[in-house]
């Protein structure tokens, strides 16, 4: 029977891109998180496989593993799963899941190379005090509570002990999608009196109807109709943190200017007490269907308009080379 992977986990293809491994951890993260009734342990475990195959080097190394021989599947990650699985060159695979989700390769600065060749120098280094690897978590949030910042009980399992450790994680106002939190000697177990490991907690943001994050800055698009840009008005628009703030469009204001509002933006996790700015750009929305009286305004207008819109164009219609 064949080993279930991290790909089989999120239901893509092994050559699937960056993105669709993303749709798809997002549209199994919506069905399967505990906060909605959904399936914890299946949460988990697309958890797990989102956060090494998001990492460009933590896949390149499960894919080097793959093609090892395969990945003992099934049970990674899984309370009470796993763990002791073998090499097929006699060492096991604990440390090398280990390094890969942490970042450092397959076989990083921490791996215990004792257990593949054994022998004196296996033996010293069996001796040597090393730091526990790193376990990683992720945690989704709406836009408004990495907006506002919040703060959630998490559970997880350190798995060369089995015990499940508890931890109220608190997600700073400002926060965006693939953030780090790193809570120190909350993870691994460290050997022969080295420390632990440390818990890094990725945020997954879910996408915001209208904003569109940059850093601390927040960018929307205002859809506008083409007279209110010709003629000019005031419209309300609305703010990240549920404000409103009230927009001048000048006349003949053209399709595509962006408005800047000073420290309208969303908080800047890195420069506490400071704020990022909002931008708006206009955008005309042209009428599909005009009704009888709408056209024949439009029309009179359109006769009576003497201005040449594309003058630069036309000096190069018939033009020869």
């Amino acid at each position: 029977m064949a080993q279930r992977t991290f790909y089989d986990v999120l239901g893509v293809k092994k050559d699937a891109t960056a993105d669709e491994i993303k749709k798809a951890f997002r549209k199994l993260a919506v069905k399967y998180h505990p906060d909605a009734g959904g399936d914890e342990q299946k949460f988990k475990e697309i958890s797990e496989a989102y956060e090494t195959l998001s990492d460009e080097k933590k896949r390149r190394e499960y894919d080097q593993m793959l093609m090892f021989g395969g990945i003992p599947g099934g049970g990674y990650g899984a309370p009470g799963g796993g763990y002791s699985y073998t090499t097929n060159v006699g060492g096991n695979w604990s440390d090398i899941f280990n390094n890969v989700r942490s970042g450092d390769g397959a076989f990083g600065a921490n791996f215990d190379f004792s257990q593949i060749f054994g022998g004196a120098a296996g033996a010293s280094q069996a001796r040597r005090s090393m730091r526990g690897g790193d376990l990683t978590l992720t945690i989704s949030l709406t836009p408004e509570e990495a907006f506002k910042g919040t703060s959630r009980d998490v559970s997880y399992m350190v798995p060369s002990s089995g015990e499940r450790a508890k931890l109220t994680v608190k997600v700073p106002a400002g926060a965006y999608d693939g953030m780090k939190l790193r809570y120190h000697d909350r993870g691994e177990y460290g050997r022969n009196g080295g420390g632990r490991g440390d818990l890094v907690i990725t945020t997954s943001v879910a996408e915001h109807p209208i904003f569109k994050r940059d850093g601390a800055d927040v960018k929307m698009e205002l859809p506008m109709s083409m007279w209110d840009l010709a003629l000019g008005t005031s419209v309300d628009v609305p703010t990240p943190s549920g404000a409103t703030v009230r927009l001048r469009v000048p006349a003949g204001t053209q399709d595509g200017r962006t408005f800047r509002f000073r420290d309208l933006g969303a908080p800047s996790v890195k420069r506490k007490g400071s704020w990022g700015a909002l931008f708006v750009t206009v955008r005309a929305k042209v009428p599909t269907r005009l009704t009888t009286k709408e056209r024949d305004a439009l029309e009179a207008l359109r006769d009576a308009d003497e201005r040449s819109y594309h003058a630069e164009v036309d000096k190069y219609i018939g033009a020869k080379e």
